[in-house]
């Protein structure tokens, strides 16, 4: 066995350190996420920093929403590009299509919110303790555009 430098780790110090269990350890090495070929004389598996920051990185792209097929092709991407460049390609794809996802959730819930403040407006003014609403036929209504109620009652 080649001399490793740095910090080694049993797959349960790793495991905590990463915040995972050995078992999602043994899991991520199966589908071939981690690569450790590194073995105690007994046999066991130790682990470098190198592999508790391979390990963290799937947890982090995980974390954004990657499904673990995607991060395998990223990890992959390694193996088979030594420059780093398809897998710095590939990452900066996948992150521009996280951005761009978070984008329209920032949308949808900037919506919601507008839809909220409209009704707690309504409800302030209210007349006629909000028990109807005018639908289409109310002209100052500000989430016209939107509404369920508007849509229902111009069919």
């Amino acid at each position: 066995m080649e001399e490793i430098k740095g910090t080694l780790y049993r797959i349960g110090d790793l495991a905590r350190k990463a915040g995972v269990t050995t078992r999602t350890v043994r899991y991520y090495e199966d589908l071939g996420l981690l690569k450790t070929k590194d073995r105690t004389v007994g046999g066991q598996r130790v682990y470098t920093d190198m592999d508790l920051v391979y390990l963290m990185r799937i947890m982090q792209l995980k974390g954004y929403g990657l499904s673990l097929d995607e991060i395998s092709r990223i990890v992959k991407l390694g193996f088979e590009d030594v420059s780093g460049e398809k897998r710095r390609y590939e990452l900066m794809a996948q992150y521009q299509n996280l951005i761009e996802r978070e984008k329209e959730t920032i949308r949808n819930h900037e919506e919601l919110l507008r839809q909220l403040k409209w009704n707690i407006s309504q409800l302030q003014n209210s007349k006629d303790g909000f028990r109807r609403c005018p639908g289409p036929a109310c002209d100052d209504c500000g989430i016209k555009d939107s509404c369920m109620i508007c849509k229902v009652l111009e069919k």
